[in-house]
């Protein structure tokens, strides 16, 4: 029997179909968290540990901009920093090993999850809706992988480089724990990934009558400050990082106005025309 067509399908048949969406999602995730953990310990050694070594691309460019600027004194320029990296539990490597993997795993398998997801809303929408959404997978991934790599070379780096030379006192010693660690790395990443989806999020809202191009640009002054409220969190909570993690959120706030503007035009394009 073939599949059934939207109209025709009960709330349980959606339920199902949404089921084996996520069973597929499921094993995308742990077939690329299996090969992850195969290779785990490439991704320890040149992923996970590499912002710890001060030959990481961001230290240099930093220490390049600050000797540019004539500030010597900075620690973006010092040869290695004054933590060491510890397990205090039985099994706090293996632990980090695993949700290391699976977390990789979903990065990996994103664009999948994304291609499923949209495998189950998209029977609901019409035609020229669909026509006009295909490049919707391609779009996601690419922001969500902008936004993960954006967290590794420029969030978690500042974060690193401001809480490892943090010191209340010459008598603690910092060594961090490895759960902590890995937590700070993909923390980061992960939530400039999901962030970085915010012209996906207007889209959407936009098209179900949430969120206008004039609603967005009256409360600009307060996404301003929400973002600032942001980036205080993602980042140490010095101003010259906070700065450098709003500017991008800013300008995709203000392609999100452009892509509202566009899909309202659209719609009233379509209404002028059944007219």
């Amino acid at each position: 029997m073939g599949k059934k067509s939207t109209n025709e399908m009960s709330f349980l048949d959606h339920l199902e179909d949404l089921r084996w969406h996520l069973i597929r999602i499921t094993v995308a995730v742990l077939v690329c968290a299996t090969v992850a953990f195969i290779f785990s310990g490439f991704i320890f050694e040149h992923i996970i540990f590499a912002p710890k070594r001060m030959d990481f691309p961001t230290y240099k460019w930093l220490c390049q901009a600050s000797q540019f600027l004539g500030i010597n004194d900075t620690t973006f320029c010092a040869t290695e920093f004054p933590f060491k990296i510890q397990s205090r539990q039985m099994a706090g490597q293996f632990s980090a090993d695993i949700w290391t993997s699976i977390y990789s795993g979903f990065v990996i398998a994103f664009p999948y999850v994304i291609y499923q997801f949209w495998s189950f809303i998209s029977p609901g929408l019409h035609i020229n809706e669909r026509r006009h959404s295909r490049g919707f997978i391609i779009i996601t991934s690419f922001l969500f992988f902008v936004g993960v790599l954006f967290g590794y070379y420029v969030v978690s780096p500042l974060s690193i480089n401001f809480l490892a030379n943090y010191s209340v006192s010459i008598e603690v010693s910092n060594e961090f724990d490895l759960s902590s660690w890995v937590s700070t790395i993909r923390s980061s990443c992960l939530a400039s990934g999901f962030v970085f989806e915010l012209p996906i999020i207007i889209y959407f809202l936009t098209k179900i009558g949430l969120v206008t191009p004039q609603i967005m640009k009256k409360y600009r002054k307060f996404a301003l400050v929400l973002v600032l409220i942001l980036s205080a969190i993602i980042t140490p909570p010095d101003l010259a990082s906070q700065i450098i993690v709003a500017i991008p959120i800013l300008i995709l706030y203000q392609v999100s106005i452009y892509i509202s503007k566009v899909v309202i035009r659209n719609q009233n394009k379509k209404q002028k025309a059944h007219v």
